[in-house]
């Protein structure tokens, strides 16, 4: 039996969550720019994957035993930080670069590389799966259990969390069908090579910051 979810409380929730302007929505904004929302929209089946993973692991328990683990967290944390550094820098050095001029084209190959990018910086990112651990949990409630996150440990919550899970997958990607959009927008106004450095400039730059905000995150607990 599945533990009853609190599906008023938590759709608010998870469409402020994942409208947050992170580094994968960033992604689906300049995929868009430079590729096109299909493109972009793509691509973001490589976060979705990742993110499928850390619902699976949450359920299973795992996501707590991340949480509990200082050296494990520090393993992701700085795996995470080094590849976001990476891409924030290789998007400002490659600034302005069209498909025509040496940036990657809209073709297999590049989509298989526009969703593994996704997908890394999902995966990366310790704090995805603990916000998966300390989020979704919030909008469960065990049978016979009236308070939301009380839940036992049991098949009725793991089940629970494996909708939340989908649920939020879903919500996630409406809204990186909205960034994927906006971004293919922009495109569209035929904008000159000025405007697309400033673009990727922008969305380097935040990579950056986020790397540098993930490396001064303590570990769980601390």
């Amino acid at each position: 039996m599945i533990g009853m979810v609190h599906w008023a409380a938590f759709v608010p929730a998870a469409v402020l969550v994942a409208a947050a302007p992170g580094a994968n929505q960033l992604l689906a904004l300049r995929n868009g720019f430079r590729y096109g929302p299909g493109a972009a929209i793509g691509a973001s089946a490589g976060r979705f994957a990742a993110f499928a993973l850390m619902v699976v692991a949450v359920a299973a328990g795992l996501g707590a035993l991340l949480a509990a683990s200082a050296v494990v967290f520090a393993v992701l944390k700085w795996c995470g930080v080094a590849y976001l550094g990476w891409l924030g820098l290789r998007t400002i050095r490659t600034a302005g670069r069209g498909p025509e001029d040496g940036g990657a084209a809209a073709d297999g190959a590049s989509a298989w590389r526009l969703a593994r990018q996704e997908f890394v910086v999902a995966a990366a990112n310790p704090k995805a799966l603990i916000l998966f651990t300390v989020f979704l949990p919030q909008f469960v409630a065990a049978p016979g259990d009236g308070a939301a996150g009380g839940a036992a440990a049991g098949g009725g919550v793991a089940g629970a969390l494996l909708a939340l899970g989908a649920a939020y997958i879903a919500v996630e990607f409406g809204c990186a069908c909205c960034y994927a959009a906006a971004g293919g927008r922009l495109g569209a106004l035929a904008l000159g090579r000025r405007v697309r450095r400033w673009v990727d400039v922008a969305a380097g730059s935040v990579m950056l910051g986020l790397a540098g905000w993930l490396a001064a995150e303590p570990a769980p607990g601390r």
